[in-house]
């Protein structure tokens, strides 16, 4: 039973996610419905029946008081969390139980970012975002929220499977002489004949990288190019992960050898594996067995109505419009647009190349303008009286140059722009026309919905019509280099990433540790022996139970972790039944020294949850502690391990210390 919702303030669904019994409940509550094949609109009408008296409810508490509720529990158990971001109203729904508070409010800070890495600027204006995700045509607004939903569905399969969700940074596959060999190979055979090729349709290849899974085993950056935030990569990976699914079950075959003898646990070179076309035959021919269910007549016609309008399997060749924080010379722009080519080299291992398009500079110079008129709206609702602007920076001689010159660069096509921009001009500078402060504030608001409109159709629109890509010949070329490139490692690295690391290597120097995560906060990068609990894996917590019950803990320890990190607590050590956990977060500077602690801000129970795709906690933190170092570069670590109980305390703090030390060394591999 779980559900999320965006909704306008006029109760009007932007989109919506629903399990299968949360459907199968407003079915129920609703009953069975002939809409003569219109049934995805219907039951998005039953949806807006069931939420519309909660969103009126808080749009009316905002309107008379100025606050509104974020979190209650009806009498049947269902716990709702609600947060409004502008004028949208996000709703989470949990009803069976198996989800937190903290739970729902990530889910809904993680919708909103993949939200933003989709439709960019939009999202800075209300009324752009609700034509964006309520597309008008039918079958435009079915795809795009299909697409959502399934980025939904896969974030919360990999927070419960891979670790690198559950904390929220990218891990790495270890093998630094095969990274290294990548590194250049992006960089000379695949970036550097891209960027000279005429069939690049005028796109520049910025950024390069492969996945195993949910690995990253190489990254390139073009020397021009602006570095990739973590969390912006960590949603990348995500959408790949979306668009090419890990099959884990044909992976675990991978790992058996022929007798059904596990492989060895550590890997040094690759070695020939044993192919796992036994397998895929017999999963074919299962899959090939008809089986028959009798099911409601009326959810049936529902279901294969939804069937025939599910968007295809994606074409690798066409890009899709990413937008992602960069920092240029010109200036810095949050979401600035690339096109996102995603070329699958194998089941589990991809390509990923992020490309500058042509007029991309445009949304730098509307982000700036945007910021300018954001902070002349915000002086002047601070009470500025009569129709004088106040002189901030920049100049307002210098933006009125500036834009002027801008818009006379895009010519007769924004002409509305133009329009609203002489409008304001006439109100702020003309002494005749002087507007009053209201005046000016409307001004204002107009001219930042219309710089917002100019870069939905620059970049967003346009991208729908008539997308410029590189040539499809170029893209298989490229393809074919790199498959030749790895074709001897592809079954040596889809084993090394279900163990990347093992906890064997780790036995001798540290008895007792039963796990670990390290994770560098700085560079958005951990570290963490493998967690394989499916029955077909064998590894060192064995098979079954054992290892669920280590996951279950693992998963339990961080999110404690985060509850007292909230609270403003650097170090947590607490004992759970046989098991002693630990966690330190701590600051060193750019040598390994380590810095002193400083006292944590207390957050509050409705803020952005701790990570980086739900509002990137750790760069604010660096931030608040570097203000009192501005001559030294500041890093930021995370370790938790477990130990068993019977270990002494003192045994296991100086394991904690060794550990640390021992880690600190992989975690430089280059993000080049």
């Amino acid at each position: 039973m779980k559900c999320l919702l965006v909704a306008s303030e006029s109760a009007e669904v932007l989109f919506y996610w629903a399990d299968p019994e949360f459907e199968q409940n407003i079915r129920d509550q609703y009953g069975p419905r002939q809409y003569e094949g219109d049934t995805y609109p219907a039951f998005e009408d039953s949806f807006n029946t069931l939420f519309a008296p909660l969103i009126i409810s808080c749009s009316t508490l905002i309107e008379k008081i100025n606050d509104t509720y974020t979190s209650f529990i009806t009498e049947n158990a269902h716990l709702y969390i609600l947060h409004q971001f502008g004028e949208c109203l996000y709703i989470a729904v949990n009803g069976d139980g198996e989800e937190s508070k903290e739970d729902l409010r990530r889910k809904i800070y993680v919708m909103k970012k993949l939200i933003e890495v989709h439709l960019g600027m939009v999202t800075l204006n209300s009324a752009l975002l609700r034509k964006e995700l309520r597309p008008q045509d039918t079958e435009q607004r079915i795809q795009l929220w299909k697409m959502l939903q399934s980025l939904l569905e896969t974030y919360s399969l990999l927070r419960e499977q891979d670790q690198s969700f559950l904390v929220e940074a990218v891990e790495r596959l270890i093998h630094p002489t095969l990274c290294e060999q990548c590194i250049e190979f992006l960089e000379r055979r695949v970036v550097q004949q891209i960027n000279g090729s005429p069939e690049r349709a005028g796109e520049e290849v910025l950024h390069a990288f492969i996945l195993v899974n949910t690995k990253l085993l190489a990254f390139y950056s073009s020397r021009n190019a602006s570095s990739i935030k973590p969390s912006d990569l960590l949603a990348l990976i995500l959408m790949v992960q979306n668009l090419y699914p890990s099959n884990n079950e044909l992976d675990d075959t991978a790992l058996e050898g022929p007798e059904g003898s596990s492989v060895p646990e550590v890997f040094y070179t690759p070695e020939p594996s044993p192919t796992g076309r036994e397998s895929d035959a017999a999963e074919m021919e299962g899959e090939s067995t008809p089986v028959f269910q009798f099911i409601d007549p009326d959810v049936q016609v529902a279901e294969d109505s939804l069937k025939t309008q599910e968007a295809q399997p994606p074409d690798p060749a066409t890009p899709r419009r990413v937008f992602l924080e960069a920092t240029f010379k010109e200036g810095y722009c949050p979401m600035m647009p690339h096109s996102m080519y995603c070329l699958p080299l194998w089941p589990g291992i991809s390509m990923v190349l992020l490309t500058k398009i042509p007029n991309s500079q445009v949304a730098v110079s509307l982000y700036q303008f945007l910021e300018a008129f954001t902070m002349l709206e915000k002086k002047l609702s601070e009470g500025q009286e009569g129709g004088s602007l106040p002189r901030t920076q920049p100049p307002l001689s210098e933006l009125r140059n500036k834009l002027d010159k801008f818009i006379r660069a895009l010519g007769s096509n924004e002409i509305q722009l133009q329009n609203t921009w002489t409008d304001f001009k006439n109100k702020a500078f003309s002494r005749a026309a002087q507007g009053t402060s209201r005046e000016l504030l409307m001004s204002c608001h107009a001219m930042k919905t219309r710089l917002c409109a100019v870069y939905r159709q620059y970049f967003v629109v346009q991208s729908h019509r008539s997308p410029q890509r590189l040539s499809v010949s170029l893209q298989e070329k490229a393809l074919a280099m790199m498959q030749e490139k790895l074709m001897d490692w592809k079954d040596f690295l889809l084993v090394k990433s279900k163990r990347n690391i093992t906890m064997v290597s780790y036995l001798e120097d540290f008895p007792g540790l039963v796990h670990f995560i390290y994770v560098d906060r700085t560079a958005g990068q951990m570290i963490a022996p493998s967690l394989n609990v499916t029955d077909l894996s064998t590894t060192e917590l064995g098979k079954g139970p054992l290892a669920h019950f280590i996951k279950s803990k693992v998963w339990s320890l961080v999110g404690t972790a985060r509850r007292y990190l909230q609270k403003g607590y650097t170090t947590v050590t607490l004992r759970d039944g046989d098991y002693y956990f630990c966690y330190f977060l701590w600051f060193e500077s750019e040598t390994g020294y380590k810095l002193e602690g400083i006292e944590l801000p207390v957050l509050s129970e409705d803020s952005a949850p701790i990570g980086m795709l739900a509002g990137d906690y750790y760069r604010k933190l660096l931030r608040y502690y570097s203000k009192d170092h501005h001559t030294e570069i500041v890093k930021c670590y995370e370790l938790l391990t477990i130990h068993l109980g019977v270990i002494p305390t003192d045994y296991i703090l100086q394991h904690c210390c060794e550990l640390a030390k021992k880690l600190w060394e992989p975690t430089r591999i280059p993000l080049l």
